[in-house]
């Protein structure tokens, strides 16, 4: 039987930097999300990448030194650096760099503007360069950015348009008829009642105020706005082609089953992006989940407020998995979650270490020590087996209803009740009390192998969301991974199998005092004046220290300056040098004013045989450092010193 197909997507990440936790969430939350899919037998194809254009990005390039493509090689290879670093499962990772997606932004642009879904027009309004948005004076929010608070600038520009007013009466139609096409539902209210009811406006699809984007094909001082570039991803990522020719894959997998994006942009996802699809004649998605932010303790993580959290910082200290748990395990449904040093150590120590981590070192511990390792079935019941074996055969269904609904942190607490389950099944039992009775020693067998079974069952079902966990657990226990199928049969654990005889601590406590210390210590150590990179010249031939002893270096002051009338580069100083004054001719006038000259001091070669640059007499030299960029510097004394004073 042919396995029933799943496509879902995360927001393409913006090259802007590298993602803190907040950003990383949502890829952990699509990975557990498509583990489970596919532990249901669906064949799941999960996609993520990148977003690389925009003027945010030319700008940060130029900041930078290097070329806009260069810069976002760099952030996006970090970024899949962390993806990795999370375990995420996913079957491509897009880049809107990507040569096949551009080629089909550039199509897609001219078919939608040859059937008339755009034109050419004017854009004027208040810009926001960080958000790439542009915002009529009544949006703004006490005159500033209403999206991140930023401060706004006035712009006018030629733009081409997309005329979305075109296709809103057929959008709120769907949504309408749809009512799980946008999750939660509160998203969906904001969306109809904010946006799409009273009434869309044309919206800007082109830009000729920056370059770093992909030129419209028909008018190349255009580029295209990120939206119709970055949108259009989930569907050329997997072979889409609006001239007729989409690969077995798009017809495969599109539409889409979930794009899981962040509520931030759940307007771009759930408006313009199902207008695109309309006009290109395509099945919307069946559903756009937009998650809450998962929160530093004091707001929204911003490095302008320098409370950002690092996904690779958090788990060099507390482990991928546990980092896992936390941002998948904290988050509720429909609003924010929280998340700070203090807090993950708790949920460490009480999750973790205690109910998981004790259970499953306690239950091999005493297989150990009473049976060796060996795992019997004996079938010696009691009534206060009941519960457990209940707790454990209707973990998997509760768990697979939360999941439908994409409510994974509700999902995790029921594995974890199973865990729970299973330590109170300890205390009512008190294995240890019935290995002092040698007439009991089939019972405590099988109160043995039941928290095996228990637990198996729920390391199996833990599998999508702290997979390392999940293997670890089951190689100690002996154990096979379960299929979702038969997660509801309790007893399937072979009889006489051997647990490791070697249990491994799957979470240590923490101390919340000693891990605040070690956050501190390295936020200190950040902030100590790092060496900047040096640079490498084209060495010259090696001298003598003769050829050195030639040369006459000394201090000189400044006490005049003009420019060379003949000549866009050249600075004529007048250099005291102890009783003396020399005048020398120097090419920096791109790198100072001849009235800040004035009054420095410098380092001069004096001896130079005299030469003449633009028809002015220059005697000596004046040293200067140039880094690579060309960025020059004039030598100056570290410390006071008298004009004249010898260099040696």
């Amino acid at each position: 039987m042919e396995k029933k197909k799943y496509y879902m997507t995360t927001a393409i990440a913006y090259t802007s930097g590298k993602p803190h936790i907040g950003n990383t969430y949502e890829i952990v939350l699509a990975d557990a999300i498509a583990r489970f899919k596919r532990m249901q037998g669906y064949d799941v194809f999960f996609q993520t990448g990148t977003d690389e254009h925009g003027q945010k990005i030319e700008e940060k390039a130029r900041e930078a030194g290097v070329t806009p493509k260069e810069f976002v090689d760099g952030v996006a290879a970090e970024i899949r650096r962390i993806w990795d670093l999370m375990n995420t499962s996913y079957d491509k990772f897009i880049r809107t760099t990507d040569a096949d997606h551009e080629a089909q932004v550039q199509k897609i642009f001219k078919k939608l503007y040859d059937q008339g879904d755009i034109y050419k027009g004017y854009y004027e309004g208040m810009y926001c360069t960080p958000c790439e948005s542009f915002f009529t004076e009544s949006q703004l929010a006490d005159g500033k950015c209403p999206d991140c608070g930023r401060e706004v600038q006035p712009a006018r520009e030629e733009a081409y348009f997309f005329k979305m007013s075109k296709y809103a009466d057929r959008l709120i139609e769907h949504i309408n008829a749809h009512p799980e096409f946008i999750q939660p539902v509160s998203r969906k209210n904001e969306m109809m009642n904010n946006f799409l009811l009273p009434g869309l406006q044309d919206l800007c699809v082109s830009r000729t105020s920056f370059q770093w984007g992909i030129p419209v094909t028909f008018d190349p001082k255009h580029v295209t706005y990120v939206w119709l570039d970055a949108l259009t991803n989930y569907i050329t990522g997997i072979g889409y082609d609006c001239e007729g020719g989409s690969a077995e894959q798009f017809l495969k997998d599109w539409p889409a089953d979930l794009h899981l994006i962040g509520k931030d942009i759940i307007r771009f996802h759930t408006i313009y992006w199902p207008i695109f699809l309309m006009a290109l004649d395509l099945p919307l998605p069946k559903q756009v989940f937009g998650h809450p932010w998962l929160l530093q303790g004091d707001g929204k993580m911003s490095k302008s407020k320098g409370n950002v959290l690092y996904a690779d910082e958090l788990a060099e200290m507390f482990g991928v998995d546990a980092v896992r748990f936390f941002v998948l395990h904290e988050m509720p449904f429909d609003n924010d979650g929280v998340i700070t040093w203090e807090l993950m150590v708790e949920r460490m120590n009480s999750e973790l270490a205690n109910t998981l981590g004790n259970l499953v070192n306690r239950t091999v511990s005493m297989s150990n020590k009473y049976f060796g390792g060996v795992v019997n079935n004996t079938g010696v019941m009691d009534p206060v087996d009941r519960e457990l074996r209940e707790t454990a055969a209707a973990a998997a269904e509760k768990v697979t209803a939360k999941m439908e609904e994409l409510r994974v942190a509700d999902a995790i607490t029921e594995i974890f009740n199973l865990f729970k389950r299973c330590n109170k099944y300890i205390d009512e039992t008190m294995p240890w009390a019935l290995a002092k009775d040698e007439s009991k020693r089939d019972r405590l067998a099988a109160v043995l192998y039941n928290l095996v079974e228990g637990i198996s069952i729920g390391a199996s079902l833990l599998e999508p969301f702290m997979p390392e966990t999940s293997e670890k657990i089951l190689a100690q226990l002996g154990a096979k991974k379960r299929s979702l199928e038969v997660m509801n049969m309790f007893g399937l654990y072979q009889s006489g199998a051997k647990v490791t005889d070697k249990p491994e601590i799957l979470f240590a406590r923490l101390d919340v005092k000693e891990v605040l210390e070690q956050v501190e210590a390295k936020a200190a150590a950040k902030e100590e004046p790092q060496a900047e990179p040096g640079i490498e010249i084209e060495p010259k031939a090696e001298i003598t220290f003769g050829d050195f002893e030639k040369l006459q270096f000394q201090v000189g002051e400044i006490i005049a300056c003009e420019e060379v009338k003949k000549s866009k580069k050249l600075l004529c100083s007048q250099v005291r040098i102890g009783s003396q004054v020399k005048q020398i001719v120097s090419g920096i006038k791109a790198h100072y004013k001849a009235e800040e000259m004035v009054g420095k001091k410098v380092m001069v070669l004096v001896n130079l045989k005299p030469a003449t640059l633009a028809g002015v007499k220059s005697e000596g030299m004046l040293l200067c450092a140039e880094d690579d960029k060309g960025n020059l510097a004039l030598v100056v004394p570290e410390k006071e010193m008298p004009s004249g004073a010898e260099i040696c």
